[in-house]
C-alpha cells in the first residue's frame, strides 16, 4: 500500500437517505478544550489540505482547538512506536501501519473507543469494523479502539497505451487469475522488440520492507483459495490442506515469473512507494498495489492520468468470485492521553458520515469511505471517475475480509520477522522447493500464534 515516504514533492450533495439524522456534525457542549492530534501526510496535497479544512471546520463550530501536526508515513510510523513506548504520548493519532494497533490493544496501551463508534457503527460495512475490533489480553475481550474513517483495498494499475504498444489488447484481458497474469509476459516480448528494452511485464513487491509485501502475497494466497489462514477467532489454520496448497501456489507464482525475468529485480529492495516511482518510469507495464495512489499522483497531468487502467481482482481460476482483502487507517487514542474527553469529541465528530465524506472526497478519494449507503449514493464515488470506480467497488462493493492482524497480533508479528516473504526468498535466492519454503514459515507461524492465545467467548 504506497503511502508517502520519501516521495515528499508528490504533494455534491449526498441523497437524504445515505444521510440520515446522524449526518449533523458532532459538536461537543462543554468548555473549550484542546487536544494533540497527529496525523498522516497525504500522498498528494489535496490531502493535507482536507485534513486542515477538517479541523477548522470543527475548531470553528465547536469552540475547541485542535494543535496538530503532519507527518510522513515512515517517520511517523517511528514516532508513534517511541511514543507508546515512553508513555508520552499524544491525545489522539492516526495508525500508521498495520500492526500498531493489534500490537497495542493486546498489551492494553489503548483507549477502547466503543463509545465512539458504537453510536454509528450500523452505517458502516461490516469488513471497516472487524479491522477495527481488537483483543485485549488484560480484559480478555475485543473492543473499538480505531475509528473507521479510510477504506483501501488493492488494486491492480495498468498502462493501457503499453499493453497496445506491446501487441495487447485491453479488451481482451482474460478474467480469471493466471491468464490475467500470463496476459503480460507476451506484452513485455512485444514492446523489447520495438526498442523498450528496460520494461517488464509484472510489477509487485517482493520486498521484506512495508506492507506492499503483505498485500502482495495476501492477494495470491486469496487467489488460489487460501483466504482462511487465519479466522476471525483468531486461529492459524497451517494444519488445513486447502490453505497450505495455496500458501505453495502463492509462493509458486510470485517467484516463478520473477526467475524467468518478468518482475524488475530491483523489486526486492523496493520500499512502499518504489513500485508506484517504477510504474511511472514505465518499468512496468502492471503494478499492484493498494489505494489509488498511483492515480492520484498524475492527477493533474491528464493525459498520463486517462492511461491509466484500475481494475479490480480477476476471478479465481475456476471463475469464482474473489474477495479483496481490506485494510482500514484512521485515529487511535493511547493510554496517557491528557486531553481525553476533548480526543474522544474530535473522534465522534469526524466519524459522522457527511464530514467524513466531505473529507475524504476533498482528497481525491484515495481513501474510499466504508459507508455503502453513501458510496452508492453520491456521484462521486461510482460515477464521476473510472479509477475511483473500480477501486471503490473492489473496497465497499464487492466481497471482502478484514486484514489477519484484525483477527490476531500473531500476524503483526509475523509480518515484523518477514515470515512469509522470506519463505519466498528462500525460493528465488536459496533453491529451496516451494513446499519446503511453506513448511518453514508454516513453523515459525505456529511457535508465534502460540504467544498469542485468544479467549472464545
Amino acid at each position: 500500500m504506497a503511502i508517502l515516504t520519501r516521495r515528499t514533492v508528490l504533494r455534491s450533495s449526498i441523497g437524504a437517505a445515505a444521510v440520515g439524522a446522524l449526518s449533523r456534525p458532532y459538536i461537543a457542549n462543554a468548555a473549550a478544550t484542546t487536544a494533540e492530534v497527529w496525523w498522516t501526510q497525504g500522498f498528494v496535497p489535496e490531502e493535507d489540505a482536507a485534513f486542515k479544512t477538517l479541523v477548522a471546520n470543527y475548531e470553528k463550530e465547536s469552540g475547541n482547538k485542535i494543535d496538530y501536526s503532519i507527518t510522513p508515513y515512515a517517520a511517523l510510523r517511528q514516532k508513534e512506536i517511541s511514543a507508546i513506548t515512553s508513555g508520552v504520548v499524544p491525545d489522539m493519532m492516526e495508525i500508521a501501519d498495520f500492526a500498531i494497533t493489534p500490537i497495542n490493544a493486546w498489551d492494553d496501551k489503548l483507549v477502547e473507543l466503543d463509545d465512539v463508534v458504537n453510536p454509528v457503527k450500523s452505517q458502516f460495512t461490516k469488513t471497516a469494523l472487524d479491522c477495527c475490533y481488537h483483543y485485549n489480553n488484560k480484559t480478555k475481550k475485543r473492543s473499538y479502539y480505531i475509528t473507521p474513517m479510510k477504506v483501501a483495498a488493492v488494486p491492480f494499475h495498468i498502462w493501457k497505451s503499453l499493453v497496445e504498444k506491446g501487441g495487447g489488447k485491453i479488451s481482451e484481458l482474460p478474467k480469471t487469475w493466471d491468464a490475467f497474469m500470463d496476459f503480460f509476459k507476451p506484452v513485455q516480448k512485444g514492446l523489447r522488440a520495438a526498442g523498450m528494452r528496460n520494461v517488464y511485464a509484472l510489477g509487485y513487491q517482493l520486498t521484506t520492507n512495508g506492507v506492499d509485501p503483505i498485500n502482495t502475497f495476501n492477494a495470491w494466497l486469496t487467489a488460489y483459495g487460501g483466504s482462511g489462514l487465519v479466522t476471525a477467532d483468531g486461529k492459524l489454520h497451517s494444519d488445513n490442506a486447502q490453505v497450505k496448497d495455496a500458501f505453495i501456489q502463492a509462493i509458486k507464482n510470485l517467484t516463478t515469473p520473477f526467475k524467468e525475468g518478468y518482475v524488475p529485480p530491483g523489486c526486492v529492495n523496493w520500499n512502499d512507494a518504489d513500485d508506484n516511482n517504477a510504474f511511472h518510469s514505465k518499468l512496468m507495464v502492471m503494478d499492484f498495489d493498494g489505494t489509488i495512489s498511483t492515480e492520484v499522483a498524475l492527477y493533474h497531468k491528464k493525459e498520463e492520468y486517462d492511461d491509466i487502467l484500475t481494475h479490480g481482482l480477476p476471478l479465481s481460476n475456476d471463475g469464482k468470485e474473489l474477495p479483496a482483502q481490506v485494510a482500514v487507517f484512521g485515529p487511535v487514542i493511547p493510554k496517557g492521553a491528557k486531553n481525553l474527553d476533548a480526543a474522544k469529541e474530535f473522534a465522534k465528530y469526524m466519524i459522522q458520515p457527511k464530514v467524513l465524506n466531505e473529507y475524504l472526497k476533498a482528497g481525491l478519494g484515495r481513501w474510499v469511505i466504508p459507508v455503502a449507503d453513501i458510496v452508492k449514493s453520491d456521484p462521486f464515488w461510482l460515477k464521476e471517475d473510472p479509477h475511483r470506480e473500480a477501486y471503490t467497488t473492489m473496497s465497499v462493493i464487492s466481497p471482502t475480509y478484514p486484514i489477519y492482524e484484525a483477527y490476531n497480533p500473531a500476524m503483526a508479528q509475523v509480518g515484523a520477522e518477514h515470515v512469509i516473504m522470506t519463505s519466498c526468498f528462500d525460493v528465488m535466492n536459496n533453491g529451496m522447493a516451494p513446499e519446503q519454503a511453506a513448511a518453514k514459515a508454516f513453523k515459525r507461524m505456529e511457535e508465534i500464534f502460540t504467544k498469542y492465545p485468544i479467549a472464545q467467548s
